[in-house]
Order: C-alpha cells, then structure tokens, then sequence
C-alpha cells in the first residue's frame, strides 16, 4: 500500500483540531519556499530561520482567523514576508552574504545549473548589484519582482502610500538599471 498525501485542505483542518503530525506535515511541505522568502529580506540564515519557525508558530496559533482554507499558502507567506520586514527594521546591522550562499539556498530562484554561463553571470550580477541597492529600494524589489506581490499588498506590508510603493518600485528598477550599466 503506498502511503497518501493529504490534500492541504485536509491538513489545515487537521491542524485546527491540533493534530501535530498534521502540523509537521505542513511545515515540511512549506518551509523551504518560507525560509527562501524570509533569507531574502533579512539576508542572514540564521534569522530567516528564526522568522520561518516564529512565522509557522504565530500561523498555527492563528489558524481560526483564516478565513479561506484555500489560501493557506498565501495566508502564511504574509506572515513570513510581515515578520522578515519587521525585524530588519529592527535591526539595520547586516553582514553582506556572499552570493554563492544565496544561490544555493534560495533554490527557486536560482539559475538552471545547466544553463549556459552567460545566464549564470547575468544572474548572478543582477542578484549582486540588487544587493547594493538602498535597503527599501532591495527589499521593494525583492518583495515585486521575486516574491510577486502587487503594488496595493505591498503598500500595506511596507506600510506606504499605494503611489508611495508605485514610486519606490519604479525608482528601485531606475537605479539597479544605472548600476548595471555602469557595470558593463
């Protein structure tokens, strides 16, 4: 007999009654893709890792005010992306990463192994050049570009105007697409 893998559904509803392997569960099929979004904004590992764990504590103590079982995933990635933002305003003091370390530890957005150099040098001076970018200009790129928020959920997780984050956003590609050109 193979073994099943409940919908997330049925975890989600699971986990309200306190089920914890439902609970582990969760984590396991979460946490990657929750460390990465958290590694992005702090830049640190041990903090993202810090954030991620907070982030699924607060979600499943929380679990009774989400209204839609369906939205699960977005649901916790608000709180990942909430609490990453928090704590770097709270702390302004942060190494740089070297960026071999974020390539291999934000998978999803790294670049195929097998694609051709060129691409991997693109990338990778993209990913370096956005890293020297004013931090809101860094974290409201990162927050649009890579994590895929709109311009009216980023307002409200950076706690803006809507034509204050419009302006930043349009202000941030401006300046990362001058240092790339100073770059070539």
């Amino acid at each position: 007999m193979l073994p099943t893998n409940p919908h997330i559904d049925t975890l989600i509803t699971r986990c309200k009654s306190g089920d914890q392997s439902a609970q582990l569960e969760v984590y396991n099929r979460y946490y990657k893709a929750m460390y990465n979004t958290s590694f992005r904004i702090v830049k640190n590992s041990f903090e993202a890792e810090d954030i991620m764990q907070e982030s699924f504590l607060k979600a499943f103590t929380k679990l009774e005010t989400l209204k839609d079982i369906k939205t699960f995933g977005a649901w916790l990635k608000r709180i990942v992306v909430n609490n990453s933002i928090q704590h770097f305003n709270k702390n302004h003091t942060y190494e740089d990463v070297p960026f071999d370390t974020v390539m291999y530890k934000v998978e999803d957005t790294t670049v195929d192994l097998n694609q051709d150099n060129d691409a991997k040098a693109q990338a990778k001076q993209v990913m370096q050049t956005m890293n020297t970018l004013k931090d809101n200009y860094r974290i409201a790129l990162t927050l649009h570009l890579i994590e895929g928020y709109d311009y009216e959920e980023m307002s409200s997780i950076m706690n803006v105007s809507y034509a204050n984050c419009r302006t930043t956003v349009s202000r941030a590609k401006e300046s990362l697409r001058q240092k790339l050109q100073q770059v070539v």
